[in-house]
């Protein structure tokens, strides 16, 4: 079971990135796929989930109309497209999935990290002129 966040790089503030989190030895259709991101000397916090279905999202403010998730079943993907980016944003960027605390439910959340059971490695997103 892995997951690996990738998609991270240095873009000018306003630019856009789409970050990608790849699933290995399961489903991400199965689990709530959520984003986090830590910036340097900062706590971890939460951005946007995506539950099981794939029919419910949710987005903490900072993320609200400049970030979308989204999940290509296919590809066994989740995805960050991130736009207008802004150089609070600079930070390393991770995916992570909910084994059983949403199991059942059709919404998630990213309130607590302790939600969350399996975690890629984290991609760095670094935004500066």
């Amino acid at each position: 079971v892995q997951l690996q966040a990738s998609g991270g790089g240095l873009v000018q503030p306003g630019g856009s990135l789409r970050l990608s989190c790849a699933a290995s030895g399961y489903t991400l259709d199965m689990y709530t796929t959520g984003w986090f991101r830590q910036a340097p000397g900062k706590e971890r916090e939460g951005l946007s989930c995506i539950s099981s279905s794939g029919d419910y999202t949710y987005y903490v403010d900072s993320a609200k109309g400049r970030f979308t998730i989204s999940r290509d079943n296919a590809k066994n993907t989740v995805y960050l497209q991130m736009n207008s980016l802004e150089r609070g944003d600079t930070a390393v960027y991770y995916c992570a999935t909910a084994g059983t605390y949403y199991s059942g439910t059709n919404y998630c959340g990213v309130r607590q990290t302790y939600e969350y059971d399996s975690w890629g490695q984290g991609t760095l997103v670094t935004v500066s002129s």
